[in-house]
């Protein structure tokens, strides 16, 4: 099956220029969807990690499914002043913004190494406040996996510089 037939591409949204990949056609598609969750399973498979940690909010929609099938905890990191008690936050840049991600300061024990699970890397700055999120929780990053990668947004390969481990399923340019 190839995921990316399953991947709606919609131009100037949220805003000129931007050429958004729309992952709710691959989630409405049972087989689609269950395949997507497949594969980040075996993927998963190669890393050592504690937890699974997802990133707001349709990586909430992969990594609970995988948390389920894995028996692992699910940590949720979350947009600014959505988590009930006290957290740590990290202020980042967006391809078309700023924003701020949050994780309640006991999510993490120290050393829990962390898979972080998201739908989509494009420039990598929400990836990489995830990443600070893991380590000022004294946690470690185990790998990152997203089901898109925007190769020539260059968010992948500054993780990988950075000396991530990451993996994706499908790839497409990011314009």
């Amino acid at each position: 099956m190839n995921l990316k037939d399953f991947i709606r591409s919609i131009p100037d949204y949220p805003k000129e220029g931007i050429l958004f990949r729309d992952i709710t056609t691959l989630i409405k598609d049972e087989k689609a969807f269950s395949e997507t969750i497949n594969q980040i399973v075996e993927k998963s498979k190669k890393f050592e990690f504690d937890k699974i940690a997802a990133i707001e909010s349709r990586g909430f929609v992969f990594a609970s499914a995988v948390s389920y099938i894995l028996k692992k905890p699910l940590i949720m990191l979350r947009k600014k002043n959505k988590l009930p008690a006290d957290v740590h936050s990290v202020d980042f840049e967006l391809e078309y913004g700023t924003a701020t991600i949050e994780i309640h300061k006991d999510s993490l024990k120290e050393n829990d190494t962390v898979l972080i699970i998201d739908d989509l890397i494009a420039t990598g700055g929400t990836a990489e406040a995830a990443a600070k999120l893991i380590e000022i929780s004294k946690g470690k990053v185990a790998a990152f996996i997203f089901v898109i990668n925007l190769f020539d947004l260059g968010g992948y390969q500054n993780l990988l510089k950075k000396k991530y481990l990451v993996e994706n399923l499908i790839e497409f340019p990011g314009h």
